[in-house]
C-alpha cells in the first residue's frame, strides 16, 4: 500500500519537556506560566500554569472553547463553589462561557494546571465594565516583556508559522 503524499513533511516531532523549560514566576501576581504553544494566527494558547493559594482572576468571557486539566491542588469558579476541580479533574468549557476563577486561600499546595484555550478571555471588573483581554498575542507580548525586564532566558515554545500566499504576488 502506497502512503499518501504529504504537504508538510515533519523531520522531527514538535515536542517539549516541561521539566526542561523555564517557568515564568509571577508572570501575573501569584501565577507562574510555562508556555507550550502560542498560535497568534489561530488564537490558540496552550499553557502549564501554577496558581498560588488565594488567586482570584477577573470575571471573564471565553470567545472559544477551553480544555483544562488539574494536576495538583484545587480551584473552582466563584459561581460554582460546589464543583471544585482537584488533582485528576478535566474540565471542558464551551465558547461563550463566563465565570470567575479562584484558588482557595487555604490551599495547602500550589494548583498546577494544563490548559488549551481557543480565542480570548474578555475580562470585566466587579461592576461588569470591560478591563481587557487575554489571548495568544497578549501572552506572547507579556512573555517577551518579562524576558527583557527580568533578564530571563527567552521562552521556548511551539509557535506555528504565519500564514502566507501559495505563490508570489
Amino acid at each position: 500500500m502506497a502512503l499518501p503524499p504529504l504537504v508538510t513533511n515533519h523531520k522531527e516531532l514538535l515536542t517539549l519537556n516541561t521539566r526542561e523549560l523555564p517557568l515564568y514566576e509571577n508572570a501575573l501576581p501569584g501565577i507562574h506560566l510555562q508556555p507550550l504553544m502560542l498560535d497568534t494566527h489561530r488564537g490558540i494558547w496552550v499553557l502549564r500554569v501554577l496558581f498560588e493559594a488565594g488567586v482570584l482572576l477577573p470575571l471573564h468571557y471565553h470567545t472559544g472553547a477551553v480544555h483544562m486539566w488539574t494536576l495538583s491542588g484545587k480551584w473552582n469558579y466563584v459561581e460554582f463553589p460546589e464543583q471544585p476541580q482537584t488533582a485528576g479533574s478535566y474540565l471542558y468549557e464551551p465558547g461563550s462561557s463566563m465565570h470567575t476563577f479562584m484558588t482557595p486561600k487555604d490551599n495547602s499546595e500550589v494548583t498546577e494546571t494544563l490548559m488549551h484555550v481557543e480565542g480570548s478571555n474578555v475580562n470585566f471588573d466587579a461592576d461588569g465594565n470591560f478591563v481587557g483581554f487575554l489571548d495568544a498575542n497578549s501572552l506572547t507580548l507579556l512573555l517577551d516583556h518579562l524576558v527583557r525586564e527580568r533578564g530571563l532566558k527567552p521562552a521556548r515554545y511551539i509557535r506555528p508559522q504565519q500564514p502566507d500566499y501559495t505563490a508570489a504576488r
